[in-house]
């Protein structure tokens, strides 16, 4: 009954403040599940009368769309809104160009029921600037069920048996991983791999920046461990995007990728079904830890009466639970809400929304320095630069370690 109220009272503010124009959306959801997802939000806004303009820009880590726009602002031609992560809603907050959203998220409750987490990332100086849609978590392995089976070995729990069933697959005449030599597709893979060396490391190293964390012994093991994974990917894998190296586990040429919970919609796309067809668990060695993302569609400071109602109907949209839940299960990712029921979210999804709760409460939620919650973009940039030349080869563990230590210091 609240959820309704509180959507009734902000359809009539929203109503009170003009004629809502059209939306012209930037983002970079441009893989088959993602569109797929971002379909339920077409069509809820094209219910209400507000159109869609769609401006994609394909790149799975959002780098790309972020420089298409920054030249929009530049031009004085802001978009609508556009799809952003973590530490670039505070970078745009800063520059003083994003609008706001205080009066909707005050008639619907938002404080509520958004968590502290995301608030982080969805106010500015106490006010709301971004609606969240969604909470990736990034440390999952994705696992095709009769590569697995074929290994006769069970879903990995720890390092040692991850390397067993990799080597196994090898064995059996498959590419073991799957992976996209992309920049941020190495971070996202490092950032398990630290993870699973320990909560206060991850804190240490990738939270707090600790000179000590990023170039001690851990660090150079969690180097080779990277060393050793890249060990088990094709040698085509440069360059590819993620939802290629998807595919080649959905299409059995792969025997499993590691990736962020938007890889299940390219599975759920393959009328795969988790348990039957792929398996979903948590990287080996960091089970009740979740580093997360979150997509948000953040407003940016626009003229007019209409596009200002536009922005309100289509922030209301975006946080309406039933919307919640349908986006989410498209698109494998969990909702930005606490209050949205588990019971058209398959056993991933289930599993995701439980893992989150049991995270959050525990104290082992942590932003992911992969995807932007964890450190300012200049600092993630220089991670990324190390942990990938690291990982084609330029540098052995030890050296990374310590380059590590530099590109963060010079990054600040």
């Amino acid at each position: 009954m609240k959820q309704m109220l509180a959507g009734v009272a902000a359809a009539a503010l929203i109503a009170g403040s003009a004629q809502a124009s059209d939306v012209e959306v930037l983002h970079w959801w441009t893989s088959g599940g993602e569109a797929a997802a971002l379909n339920v939000l077409k069509d809820d806004l094209a219910g209400q009368g507000i159109g869609w303009v769609d401006m994609p820009v394909a790149g799975g880590g959002g780098e790309a769309a972020m420089t298409t726009l920054r030249a929009r602002v530049t031009a004085g031609d802001a978009p609508t809104a556009v799809q952003m992560l973590g530490f670039d809603i505070k970078d745009w907050a800063a520059e003083g160009v994003l609008g706001n959203l205080n009066e909707v998220a005050a008639a619907e409750g938002w404080d509520a029921v958004v968590p502290a987490a995301l608030q982080n990332f969805s106010k500015s100086d106490g006010n709301w600037i971004a609606a969240p849609v969604n909470v990736h978590s990034t440390n999952w392995v994705w696992i095709s069920k009769p590569a697995l089976d074929a290994t006769g070995m069970g879903a990995p729990t720890t390092w040692e048996e991850l390397i067993a069933v990799l080597d196994a697959m090898k064995a059996n005449g498959i590419t073991p991983l799957a992976h996209g030599g992309q920049a941020w597709q190495d971070a996202t893979i490092f950032d398990a791999v630290v993870l699973s060396l320990g909560d206060d490391f991850y804190k240490a190293a990738l939270i707090d920046l600790d000179p000590e964390a990023l170039g001690g012994d851990k660090m150079v093991e969690a180097f080779n461990r990277m060393a050793t994974l890249r060990g088990y990917v094709d040698d085509n894998f440069s360059g590819r995007d993620w939802n290629l190296a998807s595919a080649m586990v959905i299409n059995g040429e792969a025997g499993m990728q590691m990736m962020g919970d938007w890889a299940k919609g390219e599975f759920l796309r393959a009328d795969k079904v988790p348990g039957q067809d792929f398996v979903c668990i948590r990287f080996p060695g960091t089970q009740g830890a979740v580093t997360f993302n979150s997509d948000q569609f953040v407003m940016f400071d626009v003229a007019s009466d209409e596009a200002k109602a536009a922005q309100l109907a289509m922030a209301s949209s975006v946080m309406n639970p039933v919307f919640q839940s349908a986006f989410n299960v498209v698109k494998g990712s969990v909702p930005a809400r606490t209050d949205v029921p588990n019971t058209d979210f398959d056993d991933c999804g289930k599993k995701g929304m439980a893992d989150l709760a049991e995270a959050g409460g525990s104290g082992r939620l942590f932003g992911s320095m992969a995807h932007g919650h964890s450190v300012p973009a200049s600092i993630k940039n220089a991670i990324y630069d190390v942990v990938t030349a690291h990982f084609n080869g330029e540098y052995d563990a030890a050296t990374a370690a310590a380059e590590l230590v530099n590109a963060v210091d010079a990054a600040k």
